[in-house]
């Protein structure tokens, strides 16, 4: 008798073992994130991180992952971009959210650093 073993594609098995258990590094692409953040830098994700009212957060938007600010304004919590030359976002949930960013670093800098947690 054969037991049939479902399987997980590989890119799906490592993003949900990641964001179930232990932070996280993606590097920043883009500018939207600009001056905090600049292309080419290296953030730590705290997948079970405490999201508040300016906490920087990676979230599900539009069927990509996305770097922005968490802002609550009017009842609603919103991606904020740092960049004025990009638009807020409206989050639906904050299930959405996939980590807090706790640390950026700029690659081949030590000290580069920078904690955004206590």
């Amino acid at each position: 008798m054969h037991k049939t073993i479902p399987l997980m594609p590989a890119a799906d098995a490592a993003a949900t073992a990641c964001e179930n258990a232990e932070p996280f590094a993606l590097m920043v692409l883009g500018d939207s994130m600009l001056p905090e953040f600049a292309e080419g830098e290296i953030i730590v994700v705290e997948p079970e991180g405490l999201a508040q009212d300016g906490s920087y957060v990676i979230a599900d938007h539009g069927g990509e992952a996305i770097l922005r600010q968490l802002v609550r304004r009017e009842g609603s919590w919103w991606l904020h971009p740092l960049n004025p030359r990009y638009a807020d976002a409206e989050l639906a949930g904050l299930e959405a959210l996939r980590g807090v960013v706790i640390q950026k670093s700029r690659p081949g800098s030590r000290r580069s650093r920078k904690s955004y947690v206590d």
